[in-house]
């Protein structure tokens, strides 16, 4: 097998690679995050008309859609190379390529035309919003979020949460109950809501990680959605999902890769220069091993990220590489950023270093997208086992 990267990807990576290295340096980072956003004055508006500058949010967007196309894999290497440095702050870019896909894929031809090449120019935020309160792993069986018929369009009622970006978009990509099916599946609706009226309130909720990217809880009450507006057909929005579900298990694994590559770049730079008993402790065998651990952990990610996304630029089914490298890379990763703190030693937990940011922006990936028990459970099933929830 080749695993070797093309001319055109060496390239982008570079780019990417020299534009976080000029614009967003790890000490410019620390101090984004120190002004964690809880009403939406202090999201990153900066970073974000950065991105669009630079054609980011085109990345996997068809050029017929205003975007700058490319697959799975240039997808992984932006994503690697931005949380290199970004951590949990480059999930702004997640999110908007998330939904973006999925109304390029499943919108009716003129929303898609409205809202795909106007998400690429940064002209329309949109959040996602799929899990409530009551459901987190049982998130189709525990729904209540419900959509009922109204003239012209649907009305909605529920609550939404851990919906990042939701106090500062545009629309919520939400999937809401719209009849009842004989599978926790069925019967459930993709929609694309607007947020500026009055039935649609979103509350930030302090969190551990991603600080300076708030995640809101978000009630409905009667919000209004026209017919429009609809993603997909009626009653298919969890098929609908379905299908782009690899793509986020693939891009958050790159974005923990790239969490790993930063702290294994300070772990080595502070083991070069900070010293204990008269040497530098880069010379010390328990901290060679801490660091050649990470090395481990980052070659492993790296293999399993690109073959993964390789498989789904292919077009081939990656359903199960996808969701290995969702739990392998999460785990490693947290374990990465464990050893990176301990390296640093008390200024490991400073707000001057970085391993504390990535450790924080990190824990949520072995519960989000979903949890890594689920996972685990879904991997046994593609070996013909029972299905054990």
């Amino acid at each position: 097998m080749d695993f070797r990267f093309s001319d055109e990807e060496e390239d982008f990576r570079r780019t990417v690679r020299d534009w976080v290295n000029a614009k967003y340096p790890k000490s410019k980072v620390n101090e984004l995050e120190r002004l964690e956003d809880h009403d939406g004055s202090n999201f990153p508006t900066e970073f974000w008309n950065d991105l669009t500058e630079a054609g980011f949010f085109g990345i996997g967007i068809p050029e017929e859609q205003g975007g700058q196309g490319g697959g799975a894999v240039i997808q992984a290497i932006l994503m690697e190379e931005l949380a290199r440095t970004l951590a949990g702050l480059t999930w702004v870019w997640g999110i908007s390529s998330f939904c973006a896909k999925s109304i390029q894929r499943f919108a009716q031809p003129e929303l898609r035309d409205e809202f795909v090449p106007a998400m690429v120019n940064g002209e329309k935020k949109v959040a996602i919003a799929i899990t409530e309160p009551g459901g987190g792993t049982d998130l189709l069986g525990a729904m209540v979020t419900r959509a009922k018929r109204a003239d012209g369009g649907f009305t909605i009622n529920g609550t939404k949460i851990w919906s990042t970006m939701a106090h500062v978009s545009d629309y919520l990509l939400l999937l809401a109950k719209t009849s009842e099916g004989q599978k926790s599946s069925h019967g459930k609706t993709l929609f694309l809501v607007p947020t500026d009226q009055p039935g649609v309130v979103a509350r930030p909720i302090p969190k551990l990680g991603m600080r300076c990217v708030a995640s809101c809880e978000v009630q409905l009450d009667d919000a209004f959605v026209p017919d429009s507006h609809v993603i997909g057909e009626v009653d298919q929005g969890w098929r609908h999902i379905l299908t782009t579900l690899n793509n986020e298990r693939i891009l958050s694994g790159a974005l923990a890769l790239g969490m790993i590559d930063g702290i294994l770049e300070e772990s080595v730079e502070y083991a070069k220069h900070r010293t204990t008993f008269g040497k530098v402790i880069g010379a010390h065998q328990i901290i060679q091993h801490y660091i050649a651990d990470t090395a481990l952990a980052q070659k492993q990610g790296e293999l399993m990220v690109f073959d993964a996304a390789w498989r789904e630029a292919s077009g081939m089914d990656c359903h199960r590489e996808a969701n290995m490298v969702k739990v392998v890379t999460s785990e490693l990763a947290v374990a990465a950023a464990d050893r990176g703190i301990q390296i640093l030693g008390g200024m490991g937990i400073s707000a001057e270093t970085h391993a504390q940011r990535f450790r924080r922006d990190l824990r949520q990936f072995r519960i989000a997208p979903i949890s890594n028990e689920l996972v685990r459970n879904n991997l046994a099933e593609s070996f013909d086992l029972p299905r054990s929830y």
